[in-house]
């Protein structure tokens, strides 16, 4: 399972990289508006750091709209992925990229069969949200394995990322699924090497070394 990182700063992506098993970014607008920095400005620099895949979102949600804000990020630079909303705009926009070559990330899906279309479509990536699938009751996880079933079934080359990632038990249950990406905020990757007990012996090798050789 590739590992990206979801956020729109510029530190955490560096920490992140620096670990040596980061594999692309995703961002969104409401990242980017955190940072208060201007979108490109930002993606161009993320893509400075990171050689794998760096989603783009776009902002406008008609067909036109959608194909003009692609056309300006493809431009900046070549591991750039132009991400779009699980619609039916989105969907036309997928399939006319997806024609010209153009790698799409399709998000804010919620149902298997938003990712069946955007897999006819030609996606690249699509983002099924588990996280707020778990907000309104409803297990995420659930959806992960369907689009895997369906897309196994049917020899689809869409990867699936699995998006909204909250915690480790999530990215645990995304890699025993079968999702082919995870992204996730710099502080979920921060505590996949955690465990107690890894400090506890790491402590106790310590001492011991110390009490045999001070």
């Amino acid at each position: 399972m590739e590992l990206y990182v979801d956020t729109a700063n510029l530190d955490e992506i560096k920490k992140a990289a620096d670990l040596g098993v980061l594999d692309g970014v995703t961002t969104n607008p409401s990242l980017i508006a955190k940072e208060g920095i201007d979108y490109g400005e930002r993606l161009a620099e993320i893509c400075e750091v990171v050689s794998g895949p760096v989603s783009a979102e776009v902002i406008a949600t008609d067909y036109q709209g959608m194909m003009a804000e692609a056309a300006t990020r493809i431009g900046i630079a070549e591991n750039i992925v132009i991400k779009l909303p699980c619609t039916a705009d989105g969907v036309r926009a997928c399939k006319s990229l997806a024609d010209q070559g153009v790698r799409t990330n399709m998000t804010l899906c919620f149902q298997p069969l938003q990712a069946w279309m955007v897999a006819k479509a030609g996606a690249f990536l699509v983002s099924p949200f588990i996280g707020r699938i778990d907000d309104i009751g409803q297990d995420g996880m659930d959806l992960i394995h369907q689009i895997r079933q369906a897309y196994d079934a049917h020899g689809y080359q869409t990867k699936l990322l699995a998006a909204s990632i909250r915690h480790p038990k999530h990215m645990l249950d995304c890699l025993l699924a079968g999702a082919d990406v995870a992204t996730v905020p710099y502080k979920v990757i921060e505590g996949l090497l955690k465990h107690p007990l890894t400090d506890i012996g790491l402590e106790k090798f310590l001492a011991d070394y110390a009490k045999a050789f001070s």
